[in-house]
């Protein structure tokens, strides 16, 4: 029994079938936040929020890139232009009264950057959402509508699409 397993081990090692996950050369994805938003996180957001979505923002890119190989060895270039969020911020809620997780709003977000190939292509790219319908409010997240417009960006450029403007 042990010698047919060690041989089937050995075939298909042999045949390259014992890897069943493809290896990609690594896309390197960088997030900035643009000034417009950095004054808004200042004075309004609170800048830890707007990190933490620029971080979720390159989290996002990177799993869905690391799954389909799109965009294999370029660097991604991207600027976080605008958030809105769909409850208030920590910050928010200290400087107002009044305010509490029970106050939503629509929220949404913009993306701005290129994608730089390894032959030096630049592609640029761009995508924002922002929802419109406040029905859909009561039940996100403070990012919730940020986070759905990361997903949906990421979703996107797995496939290979180079996004303009929406």
């Amino acid at each position: 029994m042990r010698t047919i397993s060690a041989a089937l081990t050995a075939a298909t090692a042999a045949l390259g079938l014992a890897s069943a996950t493809p290896v990609f050369a690594a896309t390197q994805v960088n997030v900035s936040i643009g000034p417009e938003l950095l004054a808004k996180a200042e004075k309004t957001y609170g800048v830890r929020d707007v990190n933490e979505l620029a971080s979720d923002l390159q989290k996002s890119v990177e799993r869905q890139l690391a799954r389909t190989g799109a965009y294999d060895g370029a660097t991604l270039e991207l600027v976080l232009v605008d958030a809105v969020p769909n409850r208030p911020t920590f910050k928010q809620q200290g400087d107002t009264q009044g305010l509490s997780m029970q106050s939503f709003g629509v929220g949404g977000a913009q993306i701005e950057g290129r994608a730089v190939a390894a032959d030096g292509t630049v592609t640029p790219l761009g995508y924002r959402f922002y929802e419109t319908d406040i029905r859909q409010a009561p039940y996100r997240s403070t990012w919730g509508d940020a986070q759905w417009t990361f997903d949906r960006f990421a979703f996107a450029l797995s496939r290979g699409k180079a996004l303009a403007q929406r």
